[in-house]
C-alpha cells in the first residue's frame, strides 16, 4: 500500500496489477509522484491472489480505479485522473 501524509483526507483509489508486470512498476511510480500535489492515496492488489480478480483484469494490469469507477489502464492517464479526483 502507497499512501501520502494526510491520507485519511484523500480520496482512495485501488491499483490493480500484478507483482511481475512492468507497466504495473510503472504506473506505482507514477502515482506516488503524483501523490505530492493531488488529494489522494491508493492501495496496490496483487489480482493473482483472486481468481475473480484476474478473470477480470488479467490482461488489463495495471487499472487504476476509484469508487467502483475504471479510471486508466495500461499507463496512467494523468488528465482522467485529474478529472476523476475533481468530481470526488
Amino acid at each position: 500500500m502507497a499512501s501520502s501524509p494526510a491520507a485519511a483526507d484523500r480520496v482512495s483509489l485501488t491499483l490493480y496489477g500484478r507483482q511481475h508486470c512492468h507497466l504495473c512498476h510503472e504506473m506505482i511510480a507514477a502515482l506516488e509522484k503524483l501523490q505530492a500535489r493531488l488529494p489522494f492515496r491508493f492501495d496496490i492488489v496483487d489480482i493473482d491472489g483472486d481468481e475473480a480478480l484476474r478473470s477480470r483484469y488479467n490482461e488489463l494490469v495495471p487499472v487504476l480505479v476509484g469508487e467502483g469507477e475504471e479510471i486508466c489502464r495500461y499507463h496512467l492517464d494523468q488528465a482522467a485522473l485529474a478529472r476523476f479526483l475533481e468530481k470526488t
